[in-house]
């Protein structure tokens, strides 16, 4: 099998690669078809994912995490990507958006209070900021907490929000406007909203076309009321903090990619070799060998890009060189991840779009790559105005 990794891991690493390799196999590999008609979550995998340490990796030991970093979440995001990309993107999201923020910005008693059954994978965290106006914009955001007598009252809505409104979901860092800064523009505070408070609606699943066995919902708030200590960090400095989660996120994406792209590799390898036509395999053919040989570039370069930037987080890199190593590897990996899905059903034939195969159900799950924690066009701004473009 052509899956030879070439990211620099050290034996905590490896070892935490064969682990998720193994678990993905055997606890994911045989159930993906009927969650994905079923469109559910399973809850319980992501409770052996805790059990695992999979949703702390890139916490310290103190709230029960194994501080493996942004490169260990990589790792186990890439492997169960290779199996399925639902499952992948609920741990991508869980630890980045749910863990990851609180990591970063709350205090003792929030960290405290939250982090421990999320770790554990008892609970699940939510991130809400994309809404229905105002996605990419984060300055057209709409939903607005007001502080009252020492409690903030919440009013808005969220559009798309990943692990939501499972069971277990018991937190939703909500992004808000709390004010306007003196240039005009709104100011962005990050709270703490606790999902059984009164006001807290989800709305029923979305239908989606990807990742359907990934809890989505849209949020709706009226009239909550938490307290003034829900806010996470520094009031004003939501924005900054919404980036940075979001820089996180999109190498956890680059890793989602990467592993779907691995999957195709794998399954057209095999297929070309065995596919009899004219008298021999289809792999002996220029037009399809050549096209394999392309997805497993797109294999080497994705992980390349992927791993640099987990590393660059990892080791302290400054900001802007990891924003920007971010921005490139989840462009690069997923754009990649779209074409090899292509190339992939195209060597499959009539079987590449054939429900009862892996094939049709990665092609549907790589398109939202291209979308999630930041277009592709996004990205391409944000790397062109690294490179000092004047670029709108």
């Amino acid at each position: 099998m052509p899956n030879m990794h070439t990211s620099p891991e050290n034996p905590g690493h490896t070892k935490l690669r064969d682990a998720v390799r193994e678990f993905a196999d055997r606890e994911i590999a045989p159930h993906i078809a009927r969650w994905d008609r079923e469109s559910r979550l399973p809850v319980e995998v992501v409770h052996q994912m805790g059990e695992l340490g999979l949703f702390g990796l890139t916490a310290p030991e103190e709230y029960g995490g194994s501080d493996l970093g942004l490169t260990g979440l990589t790792i186990a995001v890439e492997e169960i990507g290779r199996v399925d990309q639902s499952v992948g993107i609920t741990l991508g999201a869980g630890v980045g958006l749910g863990v990851g923020t609180l990591l970063a910005y709350g205090t003792q008693e929030q960290k405290q209070t939250w982090l421990p059954d999320l770790v554990a994978g008892r609970r699940l965290g939510a991130f809400g900021l994309t809404e229905p106006g105002a996605g990419s914009d984060a300055n057209a955001m709409s939903t607005t907490a007001e502080l009252v007598d020492g409690e903030w009252v919440i009013n808005g809505a969220k559009q798309f929000i990943t692990n939501s409104g499972t069971p277990i979901t018991s937190l939703c860092t909500v992004a808000a406007r709390t004010g306007t800064l003196p240039d005009g523009r709104p100011e962005l505070s990050a709270i703490l909203v606790p999902t059984d408070t009164p006001g807290f609606i989800v709305e029923p699943l979305h239908d989606k076309m990807s990742w359907r066995s990934c809890d989505t919902h849209a949020l709706r708030f009226e009239n909550i009321r938490v307290p003034e200590a829900n806010l996470l960090g520094q009031r004003g400095n939501g924005f900054k903090q919404l980036m940075m989660s979001l820089n996180s996120g999109r190498v956890a994406v680059a890793a989602l990619a990467t592993g779907c792209i691995q999957a195709m590799l794998d399954l057209a390898v095999e297929h070309a070799g065995v596919r009899p036509t004219f008298g021999g395999p289809i792999g002996r053919k220029q037009g399809v060998a050549f096209q394999i040989a392309d997805v497993e570039v797109m294999l080497q370069a994705s992980r390349a890009l992927t791993y640099r930037a987990a590393a660059l987080k990892d080791d302290g890199a400054p900001l802007d060189e990891f924003r920007r190593a971010s921005s490139v590897a989840k462009l690069y990996a997923t754009e990649s991840a779209v074409t090899a899905t292509r190339i992939a059903a195209q060597v499959f034939g009539g079987y590449g779009v054939m429900e009862d195969g892996p094939i049709a159900r990665f092609y549907r799950d790589a398109k939202v790559l291209e979308i999630g924690e930041g277009t592709s066009e996004l990205q391409r701004m944000l790397i062109a105005r690294g490179l000092g473009l004047p670029v709108e």
